[in-house]
């Protein structure tokens, strides 16, 4: 589902977002941007998430609790031995993290994403 992958990705980018890969946790510098603005694919820019619904999770990785209509596709996978629901760009398939449904109100998710798969875009 791949239609173009970023030359200028760099190589743990690559790897999680086409490879299944995940950054350490607490590395990503976007666990702690605060500013209203958008976040976007890494991949091929495509806008993800609104900042009003990222949120504090505790995980070590930007969280949100909603992600914006059809910016995603899910799947299920059982790389650590157990079913998670992965989520993937719609636009270029890249992989971005986990929904968990330990989140806040309204919705009670939890998208965990890779903060090296995202571009945040001040507003």
């Amino acid at each position: 589902m791949v239609k173009k992958i970023n030359k200028d990705l760099t190589a743990e980018q690559k790897l999680i977002l086409f490879d299944d890969g995940t950054e350490s946790p607490g590395t990503s510098e976007l666990n702690n941007e605060k500013r209203e603005g958008s976040y976007h694919c890494a991949n091929c820019d495509q806008k993800l998430f609104d900042s009003k619904t990222k949120y504090e999770s505790g995980s070590g990785w930007p969280s949100f609790y909603d992600a914006l209509p059809d910016a995603f596709e899910t799947s299920t996978d059982f790389l650590i031995g157990y079913a998670r629901t992965e989520y993937h760009c719609k636009n270029c398939g890249g992989h971005h993290g986990h929904i968990f449904e330990d989140g806040p109100k309204p919705t009670g998710k939890r998208y965990c994403n890779n903060g090296v798969c995202l571009v945040f875009k001040k507003k």
